[in-house]
């Protein structure tokens, strides 16, 4: 099967969220869930995040926007990543290195 750019992104994410031992999923928002959630949801040493994951020149739609500041207004962590920086969640989580060796 072939993957989608998308896709991509959201693999190599995912990836850096297990490394780092974070919590997070992939909502569904079809039936009862809410419209315009980011892609992935999680936690990261206590603080919430949503990433929208994009690819090529793909932006944000309003709704998708409208959340992602929704959680940037609640004190969460908001981003969009895509292929330019899908390698920086460490750093977008502000992840230190000695922090990347804890186990939990």
């Amino acid at each position: 099967m072939v993957m989608t750019p998308e896709a991509k992104v959201k693999k190599v994410v995912a990836s850096q969220l297990r490394s780092l031992k974070a919590y997070y999923f992939y909502p569904v928002t079809g039936g009862y869930g809410k419209s315009g959630v980011p892609d992935i949801i999680g936690c990261y040493r206590g603080k919430f995040f949503g990433i929208e994951c994009k690819a090529g020149s793909n932006k944000p739609t309003a709704l998708q926007e409208k959340n992602l500041k929704d959680i940037t207004a609640s004190e969460g962590m908001a981003f969009v990543v895509n292929e330019e920086n899908m390698h920086d969640i460490a750093e977008l989580l502000g992840a230190t290195p000695v922090q990347l060796e804890l186990d939990f």
